[in-house]
């Protein structure tokens, strides 16, 4: 049988996962430190784990609402207005989902037709441009450069809007940079926005992971006439250190998570109640843990940044999420030839930039969410494998 005949076009057009094909590479190897897999090294705080335990002691096997516990939903709305300061109704305008990722996926196919166009700006994390095609979406990639950081800059954004325009989407602080948002960048695409009567979908799973306390961080769910028109995502996998639990949310206007409910509730039914339960306890009672392991983070930051200046490759100071996107273009290597070798020949394993879109192509991925020993070991062989070339 010819099954190539058999795959829906716009999903055999998909390239696989440039950050999961790299590290089947890596499966097996004795050795081999990974700057790679974007999780925390961090184990879920027991509380948390605690919390997840009991649920199952005490019977709660059960289905929840598709929208998920009112409980939980509650403490969302609790948390998000006292970090995000936007204020959300927990019985309407929240939906709980399995994993972030679910939520761009029901997201996009709530509000997309065929030829839609969404605007993202790249380098980003793999999934975005698949999960717009996979609703058929077109994906319309705006680039952002080591000269700003990463960051977006909203006269780019204007750029490319059209009549088929749909949506914004915005992921800060950003996967795989490490960029964050000005209020002024946010203020000017928030602006877009309002004057052409578009939606934004805004990625927030990395907020918490902000390292300037001179400037924290701004949802731009938050600024003036954008709760309306703007759809957050967040959930509980990076700063929570709770990635096996797959759970993540929505907060939108009530007729954008009626909509996405409606695919959720056929596609998921609901997210298991277990990892629902150890999420109210991570928002309750989770703060201190994440403040530590975001120390924690941002001493790694700095270590990797200075070192791998001082081995060669220009590294920007990212503002937050835990990765660094160092400059490798003065090598002579392409990313991919750049990380084979570097797996090869020194066993550290980082993903090469080209898996995050054409513009990543000439930097690196390394992610410090490893122990401060290994980072630094990781660096000695970068350095020894650097001055080979």
């Amino acid at each position: 049988m010819d099954y190539s005949a058999k795959i829906a076009s716009n999903v055999a057009a998909i390239p696989r996962s440039g950050i999961r094909d790299f590290f089947e590479l890596v499966q097996g190897r004795d050795d081999v430190i990974s700057l790679g897999v974007g999780e925390p090294d961090f184990v879920t705080p027991w509380h948390i784990r605690e919390a997840a335990i009991y649920s199952l002691e005490k019977g709660q096997t059960t289905y929840t609402s598709n929208l998920g516990l009112l409980s939980l939903r509650k403490s969302i709305s609790k948390y998000v207005e006292n970090f995000f300061h936007v204020n959300y109704d927990p019985a309407r305008e929240v939906l709980v989902t399995v994993g972030v990722s679910e939520a761009i996926d029901i997201a996009l196919r709530a509000l997309l037709n065929p030829g839609d166009e969404v605007i993202f700006h790249e380098p980003c994390y793999v999934s975005y441009s698949p999960s717009i095609v996979m609703a058929h979406g077109v994906a319309v990639p705006v680039v952002t450069t080591k000269e700003d950081e990463f960051s977006l800059k909203p006269e780019a954004v204007a750029a490319v809007i059209t009549p088929r325009t749909r949506i914004i989407f915005i992921n800060f602080p950003t996967n795989p940079t490490g960029a964050c948002a000005s209020r002024a960048d946010l203020e000017g695409i928030a602006k877009l926005a309002i004057e052409h009567d578009l939606i934004v979908m805004t990625d927030e799973i990395y907020s918490e992971l902000r390292y300037d306390d001179t400037e924290p961080h701004l949802s731009i769910a938050s600024l003036p006439g954008m709760k309306e028109r703007t759809i957050l995502l967040h959930g509980f996998s990076k700063a929570f250190a709770m990635t096996g639990f797959r759970l993540g949310y929505a907060c939108a206007p009530q007729p954008i998570i009626e909509a996405m409910m409606k695919i959720h509730q056929y596609a998921m039914l609901c997210a298991p109640i277990m990892s629902q339960n150890a999420a109210i306890e991570a928002l309750e009672n989770g703060h201190a843990a994440m403040i530590e392991m975001r120390n924690s983070y941002h001493q790694r930051r700095d270590f990797l940044v200075k070192r791998l200046n001082e081995i060669g490759l220009d590294c920007h100071t990212p503002g937050g999420a835990f990765y660094v996107f160092p400059d490798i273009r003065s090598t002579g290597l392409t990313s991919k030839e750049f990380a084979m070798r570097l797996l090869e020949e020194e066993n550290v394993a980082c993903v090469p930039g080209s898996a995050f879109g054409p513009s990543g192509e000439g930097f690196l991925r390394c992610c410090y969410a490893t122990a401060f020993d290994d980072i630094r070991t990781a660096t000695d062989r970068i350095e020894r494998f650097v001055g080979r070339l």
